[in-house]
């Protein structure tokens, strides 16, 4: 699949690894919707890259129709990478008591279910699509985390939700293979994002030591050359790669 003439919707794409792929796609050629809770940097990136904004809570079937409306305004809707998510901290048993229930809810309603209900709702539409030569419709990138496999303590949440997007990734691309619409998702390990960000230098520091190799903090950019390379490459289907360079987390 070519990204050039192509549309595309970025999730959580105002920040971190949503923006570094929305600029990407759109340096590529591709028209994109950023979907962002974020107005004012969402607006700032889409007026950046020639693209569209859309104020859009991910797990909202309401916000979700609106960013796939605004995306066939554009053309050809080809592409979906999810990149909203929340990373909560909470121990199971604290020193104030049991997890909070609607923070767990919460994490697991934005990062799986609003995964979930982009994917369902970008998918009908590529489904209406004239297939390429290929047969294919279009290609759907989720965003999991090496949590999923490795959790932290005080990561039950994050990793639950991060570990159903995983969980999930295969029988979705089984479900769509007769449409020609690809599934994929990628587990980033340790990124230099906005979150990771809000934690104190020493830290991102220690963090970036741990991972074997390369010894620093992932980017957004290495994170879209994956996703470019997951677009263009069509024998990519019903998978997740890890990119993280070969760190596996300690409990803490």
């Amino acid at each position: 699949m070519k990204i050039e003439g192509n549309v595309f919707i970025v999730t959580g794409g105002a920040s971190g690894l949503g923006e570094g792929t929305a600029r990407m796609l759109a340096a590529q050629g591709g028209k994109v919707v950023i979907a962002d809770m974020q107005a004012e940097r969402g607006e700032a990136v889409a007026k950046d890259i020639g693209g569209v904004f859309v104020r859009c809570d991910v797990s909202q079937e309401a916000d979700g129709a609106a960013a796939v409306a605004a995306a066939l305004q554009l053309g050809r809707l080809a592409g979906l990478v999810n990149c909203a998510g929340i990373a909560p901290a909470e121990k199971t048993v604290g020193k104030s008591g049991p997890h909070g229930l609607a923070a767990f809810a919460k994490t697991v309603t934005v990062n799986l279910i609003g995964s979930f209900n982009m994917i369902r709702l970008v998918a009908d539409a590529m489904a209406k699509n004239e297939p390429e030569s290929t047969g294919e419709r279009g290609v759907l990138i989720s965003t999991a985390s090496v949590a999923a496999y490795d959790g932290q303590i005080g990561q039950a949440a994050y990793s639950a939700s991060k570990g159903g997007v995983v969980g999930m990734t295969l029988p979705i691309a089984r479900d769509l293979a007769r449409s020609g619409i690809r599934n994929m998702t990628i587990a980033p390990g340790i990124f230099g994002t906005p979150m990771l960000f809000g934690m104190p230098k020493e830290v991102q520091d220690a963090l970036a030591a741990n991972v074997p190799f390369p010894s620093r903090l992932g980017t957004p950019q290495d994170y879209a050359k994956l996703a470019r390379h997951i677009i263009e490459n069509d024998m990519l289907n019903g998978e997740v790669i890890r990119l993280d360079g070969a760190i596996r987390l300690a409990p803490k």
